[in-house]
């Protein structure tokens, strides 16, 4: 049976039938990015406002859900939340419900940003994916391979990072690049449009690790202004 067609215009991303096919499937002919779009029953903006996180973030676990007071539409939100852990739990994943309020930025002078709302590429020292999913709230971006360049290749932003490393651009130079996760950001080209990976959508993404067959998925954490709900997301 083929996959369902992409509905976000990228020859990167396919689009799988059910978590077997999520899991299973191997990264290749320069895929990065496998989505199950799902529409998903239930309230979860109630469990959202039953958790009552006002700042930073929290990690929300399986006993505190099942504590909470809900509705009928809460309890359906609420059982596909422990079910999609489950299932990652069974492949030996280790998935994490976090709760994120107000998403502050403390970058101010860097030359190249280092948080997760900056577009960047998850990395490991061995073979490894990232799960995503957002069930509540602004959800992740992501952006073309095509339509990015790593910050520390800008030529402005490569000369103020050798200056503060006091050096030249060298193996030295490129291991400070990567010890300070700089090598990992990048900035949008002009005219670079941003995909969104939608609500209740199940995500695998490629990451960077030694013998990659595939570009890493370039993706950012959206930034929660003051005033608006937490978003709840899935992470793994």
């Amino acid at each position: 049976m083929s996959s369902p067609a992409s509905p976000f215009g990228y020859f990167r991303v396919k689009m799988v039938r059910s978590f077997d096919e999520l899991v299973t499937t191997a990264f290749n002919s320069g895929i990065n990015a496998l989505c199950w779009q799902r529409e998903l029953a239930g309230d979860f903006g109630e469990i959202v406002k039953k958790l009552g996180v006002t700042d930073g973030i929290v990690s929300v676990e399986d006993e505190e859900l099942l504590a909470l007071d809900l509705s009928e539409a809460g309890n359906a939100a609420r059982d596909i939340l422990i079910a999609d852990q489950e299932l990652l739990r069974s492949w030996e994943l280790s998935p994490n419900l976090d709760c994120v309020h107000t998403g502050l930025r403390e970058m101010d002078g860097e030359p190249v940003p280092t948080d997760v709302y900056s577009f960047h590429a998850d990395s490991a020292t061995t073979m490894a994916d990232t799960y995503l999913c957002t069930y509540y709230g602004a959800t992740s971006e992501g952006l073309r391979n095509e339509e990015a360049v790593r910050r520390v290749d800008v030529p402005e932003t490569r000369t103020t990072l050798l200056e503060r490393f006091g050096g030249e651009d060298d193996e030295a130079f490129r291991e400070y690049l990567q010890d300070n996760c700089y090598d990992l950001h990048y900035a949008p080209l002009p005219g670079a449009q941003p995909y969104t990976f939608g609500i209740g959508n199940l995500w695998r993404i490629a990451i960077q690790y030694p013998g990659c067959p595939v570009p890493p998925c370039i993706h950012r954490a959206p930034t929660t202004e003051p005033g608006q709900m937490p978003r709840l997301l899935l992470i793994s």
